[in-house]
């Protein structure tokens, strides 16, 4: 009784296992430690102060000056005047000024205004990208230690069997039912299972390190997907929708579209270098002078207010040259563009048809698996009855758990398709992670 009492206090005072690790918990720790996210994010901010820049063009700039002189003179003439003496003279001047000047025709700085407003949108669409990209790279990294733990699972549920086998083979040997081939046909198996066990489990640590280098801690226990998961199918299941979307939805289009408006309007600003610029001036100084010769010391204060034109007539060829090069760039960002459009409607043709074909293969596996299944018991019925030989059931074994991790891989391929097409669509977001975190158990 007393020890039955200690047991449970022991079991009560112990720390709870903890839960296993998700794929939606996973990317939040993500979003936190990824340091390829935190630039993104630092990024974001720092394009996000184009358009205050931008704007500063288009304000009033005021600046203020002071100064303060101390002056030694010595003065003499070359023709004296009799009664007049004329020496040394020290005296202090000091003053200051304050300008204002606000632009009033200055079309560059309002194409630079336009410009800031789509540099913005472009640092707004590279981290939407990175966000995308961060779903997608914590699913392939945790998807890879599934499969791993998958092949390590059934590396060692086949080692174990192959032991199972190639002690029966021993015992069929000694009692004179078998030959020594069968013993060493296992005994080979059994080795090859050793070396693949070996490879396995450093494969396992391999994904593991690489998955907490996005997360941040490594996670000895993660959900796997539910036994017999159903894994849906695109919607809408049409090729040619998801395509027509990523050509105009993709991250990468409206990265591309965004810098040919920028192109465009650099156009614009570069022929603005032949424009008059028309500004408004406006000045407040002050120059106080000490005792001087002659004049003694006196107190000078001035306020100016007026406009300013200046009209640009020639500067080398620097602005026409300029302006050939920007039209230049403006047919490269197009080109760029049509471009990102091929591209885009290629990655969603590719990621639709490994959605499509993954699932049929999944569908395929699962009937593989069971006959796979049904053939190993055949065979092991077989053995035992001396219709069949050890090789066949090695070989089933080994046609088993291939099928088995063949099944785990096409299903968490297909996973990682599914989400690879919502991000050439433009449109992955974190509820279609959470959507893929529903399916494991």
């Amino acid at each position: 009784m007393k020890k039955t009492l200690g047991l449970l206090i022991a079991l009560a005072l112990a720390p709870a296992a903890a839960p296993a690790a998700d794929l939606l918990g996973l990317y939040n720790e993500a979003k936190g430690y990824d340091a390829q996210f935190a630039a993104a994010r630092a990024s974001l901010d720092a394009g996000r102060e184009r358009l205050p820049q931008g704007r500063a063009g288009l304000l009033p700039t005021v600046g203020a000056s002071a100064n303060t002189v101390w002056n030694e003179t010595n003065t003499t003439p070359k023709n004296p005047v009799p009664g007049v003496s004329i020496g040394r003279a020290d005296y202090n001047t000091h003053g200051w000024a304050v300008n204002l000047t606000q632009p009033l025709f200055r079309w560059q700085n309002w194409v630079n205004y336009t410009q800031a407003e789509l540099a913005v949108a472009i640092a707004e669409a590279q981290f939407t990208q990175a966000a995308q990209d961060l779903i997608v790279r914590v699913a392939q990294a945790y998807f890879d230690v599934l499969q791993a733990q998958e092949v390590l699972a059934s590396t060692q549920a086949q080692r174990k069997a192959i032991a199972e086998q190639l002690e029966s083979a021993k015992r069929n040997f000694e009692v004179g039912t078998s030959t020594i081939v069968d013993t060493h046909e296992a005994q080979a198996r059994y080795d090859l299972a050793d070396a693949q066990l070996i490879a396995a489990e450093s494969d396992l640590s391999i994904k593991r390190q690489v998955l907490r280098t996005v997360v941040g801690k490594e996670h000895e226990d993660l959900k796997s997907l539910k036994t017999g998961v159903d894994i849906p199918q695109p919607q809408p299941e049409d090729i040619n929708q998801w395509t027509k979307q990523a050509e105009t939805a993709n991250i990468g289009v409206q990265l591309a579209e965004s810098s040919n408006e920028i192109a465009d309007q650099e156009i614009s600003k570069q022929r603005a270098g032949h424009f008059p610029t028309l500004d408004a001036v406006a000045s407040r100084s002050s120059n106080s002078f000490g005792n001087q010769p002659f004049f003694g010391g006196y107190d000078n204060t001035a306020t100016t207010l007026g406009l300013q034109l200046q009209i640009p007539i020639f500067a080398g060829g620097y602005t026409a040259s300029k302006n050939s090069e920007a039209v230049a760039l403006h047919q490269k960002s197009l080109a760029d563009l049509e471009a990102a459009r091929r591209g885009a409607a290629l990655q969603a043709r590719q990621a639709y048809l490994g959605v499509t074909s993954g699932l049929a293969q999944v569908k395929a596996l699962e009937a593989a698996q069971v006959s796979s299944q049904s053939a190993l018991d055949s065979n092991k019925l077989g053995y035992e009855v001396g219709v069949r030989i050890n090789i066949d059931v090695l070989n089933s074994q080994s046609q088993y758990y291939d099928t088995r991790q063949k099944l785990m891989k096409a299903r968490l391929d297909t996973l990682l398709a599914q989400l690879k097409l919502k991000a050439a669509a433009g449109n992955l977001t974190e509820a279609d992670l959470k959507a893929v975190n529903a399916l494991l158990d």
